[in-house]
């Protein structure tokens, strides 16, 4: 027997919201793998630009496909991009200065620690995030996605940190470089997700592809006055390096079209727990370009953060 067309329209409405419940999920793979690669190819650029020269490039060759991006969102769609309000501004512009310094510590650590070592260290942001986004916007994680959290993170802290290891000055100095770009990463991705639910008009994509464009913005606008005032010759070193700046830009770019998106579907704290599954991808890339090994306490730190993704995934499902 056919069914109502009522009862068909319910059922097409109640698949499209279940596959939208679960799109950030591939969304943030997404986002993972593109920031792995942008931080190996920034990483890269160090040594010939320094670490504020590095930390631009992300910014200033990524704006352009922001642009792009939400050009190409509005045409496709034939939505107008939502106006900003004060709200979104203030938001946008904390969470732009925000990743900006984060970027700048976590290139900082890279030059005392192993790729895949740092990015552990700042893949410890999803318990931030999460109390940055209880107290700020109200995201309040269930039991069992607290306990994900905690599981993900004591095994990043397990990957990190090496027992036995005489603690020094210069041997605190990248942890805590690391742990402050964790701390500056989860403020801008909660200032993020509270720009993006701030605009009042749009689809979820088109929302988070403005506040993309509008940070981005934001971001090259401050890098550019600092560069123009306090280092030139990090400024002229980029344009230089245009040929490794410009992939560098658009994977950030790209990884950050897919964050947002990520942060338009839910909250902050599920999207960067999800995203620990880059500390796999941060090791693969350490034994494969820079040679670094991999020790059996990292695997199991590893496994600990496998364990906490698999939990969040099932609180979700």
């Amino acid at each position: 027997m056919p069914k109502a067309p009522g009862v068909l329209g319910a059922e097409i409405l109640f698949g499209w919201t279940a596959m939208l419940t679960l799109l950030w999920i591939p969304t943030t793979l997404i986002a993972a793998a593109a920031q792995t690669a942008r931080n190996a190819t920034q990483a890269g650029l160090i040594k010939t630009i320094g670490t504020i020269g590095a930390t631009q490039v992300r910014f200033l060759y990524g704006f352009p496909f922001a642009l792009l991006f939400l050009a190409l969102v509005a045409g496709f769609s034939g939505e107008a991009v939502p106006r900003p309000d004060g709200d979104f501004l203030l938001f946008t512009l904390a969470g732009a200065i925000s990743q900006i310094a984060a970027t700048a510590l976590m290139l900082a650590a890279m030059k005392d620690r192993s790729f895949s070592v740092t990015t552990a260290y700042v893949k410890t942001e999803p318990l931030l995030i999460a109390l940055a986004g209880l107290i700020l916007l109200g995201d309040n994680p269930s039991p069992l996605g607290w306990t994900a959290i905690a599981l993900a993170t004591g095994g990043v802290v397990l990957t990190a940190l090496k027992p036995g290891a005489p603690i020094t000055s210069a041997g605190l100095k990248p942890v805590g470089l690391g742990l402050a770009a964790a701390a500056s990463f989860a403020l801008s991705a909660v200032c993020f997700r509270g720009a993006i639910m701030g605009l009042d008009s749009g689809f979820f994509v088109i929302r988070a592809t403005t506040t993309l464009a509008w940070s981005l913005g934001m971001q090259t606008g401050l890098l550019l006055i600092w560069m123009v005032l306090f280092d030139r010759p990090a400024l002229v070193g980029s344009f230089k390096a245009w040929r490794q700046s410009i992939p560098a830009g658009f994977l950030g770019a790209f990884a950050s079209q897919f964050w947002f998106i990520g942060f338009s579907l839910t909250s902050a704290a599920n999207v960067r727990t999800l995203a620990l599954v880059e500390v796999f991808m941060a090791m693969f890339v350490s034994r494969r370009i820079f040679d670094q090994s991999i020790s059996q306490r990292e695997v199991m730190g590893m496994l600990l953060i496998v364990l906490g993704v698999a939990l969040l995934l099932w609180s979700h499902s």
